[in-house]
C-alpha cells in the first residue's frame, strides 16, 4: 500500500459518511455532506497526481482507483435521486453511461488496448462533482438548485459526448487488431 492507494481506499471510507451527514437532514448537516463529498472528489486528483508524479502507479490502483470514482458519484446521485433533488431519468443516463464505459474498458484491456481519459471525460467529472456538491447542500434558495441542475445536465450532455468519442477510438482500436 503506497499513499496513492491509501488515498483511493480513504475516498471508499468517506462515502458512508457522506450518506450519513445527507440523511440528517439539516442545513448544517448538508454542508458537512457536501464538504466530504469535496475532499473524497480531492483524494481523486491527488491520488492519481502522486502516483505519476511518484512512479507508484500499482496494478491495485489501475483496479481500485475507477471504482471508488464510481461508488463515489453513483452513491451521491442516488442519494439526490431519492431526495428528490434530482430526476431519475438524468441519475439513470449518467450511470449507464458509467457502466458501459467499464465494460468498454474492460473489453479494450483484454485485448491489450489502453483507453485512457480524455479531457472531455475530465471535465464531465468536474461538472458532476461540481453539481452533486451544490445539490448536497440543502438550499432553500431555487437559484442554487438551478445552477445544480445546470451543471449535472451539462455532465451529462458532455458524457454521451465522451462515450461517443470512447466508442469510436474502441471501435478503431479493435479494427486495428483485427486486421493483424
Amino acid at each position: 500500500m503506497n499513499l496513492p492507494n491509501i488515498l483511493t481506499v480513504f475516498r471508499i471510507v468517506l462515502i458512508p459518511f457522506y450518506i450519513y451527514f445527507f440523511y440528517q437532514r439539516s442545513p448544517d448537516s448538508s454542508v458537512i455532506a457536501a464538504l466530504i463529498f469535496l475532499i473524497a472528489s480531492l483524494t481523486d486528483i491527488l491520488d492519481g497526481y502522486l502516483a505519476r508524479a511518484r512512479s507508484e502507479v500499482t496494478q491495485f490502483g489501475k483496479f481500485l482507483d475507477p471504482i471508488a470514482d464510481k461508488l463515489l458519484i453513483l452513491s451521491a446521485l442516488i442519494l439526490l435521486v431519492g431526495n428528490g433533488r434530482v430526476p431519475a431519468w438524468l441519475a439513470i443516463v449518467i450511470i449507464g453511461r458509467e457502466f458501459t464505459m467499464t465494460g468498454f474498458r474492460a473489453i479494450a484491456s483484454s485485448e491489450g488496448i489502453v483507453i485512457a481519459a480524455e479531457t472531455t471525460g475530465k471535465i464531465k467529472m468536474f461538472l458532476q462533482t461540481v453539481s452533486v456538491i451544490i445539490l448536497t447542500i440543502d438550499f432553500e434558495n431555487t437559484v442554487f438548485h438551478q445552477s445544480g441542475m445546470f451543471f449535472l445536465l451539462a455532465s451529462m450532455i458532455l458524457a454521451i459526448y465522451s462515450a461517443i468519442q470512447y466508442f469510436i477510438k474502441f471501435g478503431r482500436d479493435i479494427k486495428l487488431m483485427q486486421i493483424k
